[in-house]
């Protein structure tokens, strides 16, 4: 478990210049790393180009000074069996394949569909370089007889020379977008942190005050034996359960097991005098005694949370289900389903992303802060189960036994 602004245990907003630093070490390290590879290539490219030209020469002169039979022996032996990296093909001047070179093709495919691909080559190389011509002279004579045509393509080590610096600079790229969006989270979350300890410490005053006030009223004959003052007191307590929200908002909640359906409930008591009595709300769990590692302040929030958002979205009639039940891989599942208007398929997925509300007032803050809580406190999921406009609505949440 982390803290919103933190990485495995590192304060991000805290040490975002150490980040940056870390971010550009990073960079030039690739950057020296790519330039140093990339020179290795270049001079082995340059000492192929050397022993090729050398071949071409000999080609040249075996193809002016040589026997015909010569002729083809050399530039079997000399340039297409030594070759080993190049993709070549030997082509007559009546279009006829003669020869190839490093082109994988399966020996058990037919003799037609090996010669399908080899002329898929063949255009291949046609749209990447002009072919060598290989003249063959007559003996006597000295005329043409016939001309050869040697089409090739870039080897592998001239692909990678041409594809490494985009790949360089994609790395770089997504390593310094990170380290933004990192950075501009970290501080976002800084605020967030900040707004609510704040939050946290101008409520314990007025509290306090609160308490006292009540403490005085609790005297007078006036309000004895009304339930006001009751009713009072448990505001003020859940007050201080707001106060301690804030407050955990800013640091690492502590977990601690929890019997989740007397928690529930504890919570569903509270908020039924506070809603509209035609919303009826049914807590069941499926196997009894379940327990679950929870903060119960943070999670009580979430519950709350989402029964407030169940009611709005019923207009103040209907019911709202809530199933507890043990899943798999130490998990136990929190089912909290309405009977309201349910969500649009197009919306599913923004449920969760800050300001989105179907309500006219509202910051739409609600789901963002308990997806937050479950996820990032809790180390859980919470997710929209099942939606159905004009049915209703189900979230769940999984969290650890």
């Amino acid at each position: 478990m982390s803290s919103s602004n933190t990485l495995g245990g590192f304060d991000i907003y805290t040490n975002k210049s150490k980040i940056k630093w870390i971010v550009l070490s990073v960079a030039i390290t690739i950057s020296i790393g790519s330039i140093f590879y990339t020179n290795i290539l270049v001079s082995q490219l340059k000492e192929r180009e050397k022993k090729q030209i050398q071949l071409y020469a000999k080609a040249l002169q075996y193809t002016l000074d040589a026997k015909f039979g010569k002729d083809l022996n050399f530039i079997s032996d000399e340039i297409l069996v030594k070759n080993n990296s190049i993709p070549t093909i030997l082509l007559s001047e009546n279009s006829e394949i003669i020869h190839y070179r490093n082109i994988k093709i399966d020996s058990s495919l037919s003799d037609r569909r090996q010669k399908s691909i080899l002329y898929g080559e063949l255009e291949k190389m046609r749209e990447t370089y002009e072919p060598i011509e290989v003249i063959v002279r007559k003996e006597n004579t000295g005329e043409i007889d016939f001309i050869n045509y040697v089409y090739y393509r870039n080897s592998f080590l001239l692909t990678q020379l041409t594809y490494y610096p985009i790949g360089q600079l994609s790395i770089i790229a997504v390593i310094a977008y990170l380290a933004f969006n990192y950075s501009k989270a970290a501080e976002q979350n800084q605020v967030w942190v900040g707004l609510a300890k704040e939050t946290a410490h101008q409520l314990g005053t007025p509290i306090s005050s609160l308490m006292a006030w009540i403490e005085y009223f609790k005297e007078d004959e006036h309000f004895k034996d009304k339930g006001l003052m009751e009713e009072l007191d448990k505001d003020i307590k859940k007050l201080q359960v707001i106060t301690e929200r804030f407050s955990n908002i800013g640091s690492t909640p502590v977990l601690h097991e929890e019997a989740i359906e007397p928690l529930i409930n504890q919570i569903i008591a509270y908020l039924k005098p506070r809603i509209s009595p035609k919303i009826n709300i049914t807590v069941l769990a499926l196997t009894s005694g379940i327990t679950g590692q929870v903060n119960p302040p943070l999670f009580e929030w979430v519950i709350e949370n989402l029964c407030k958002n169940a009611v709005d979205a019923m207009g103040g009639t209907g019911a709202i289900n809530i199933n507890i039940l043990k899943g798999n891989e130490g998990k136990i599942f929190i089912d909290i389903g309405d009977t309201g208007k349910g969500i649009a398929k197009s919306k599913i997925k923004q449920v969760f992303n800050p300001g989105f509300t179907t309500k006219k007032r509202g910051w739409g803050l609600g789901l963002t802060l308990a997806k937050r809580i479950i996820e990032i406190y809790h180390n859980g999921k919470i997710y929209v189960k099942s939606s159905e406009e004009g049915s209703g609505t189900t979230f769940r949440i999984a969290i650890n036994k």
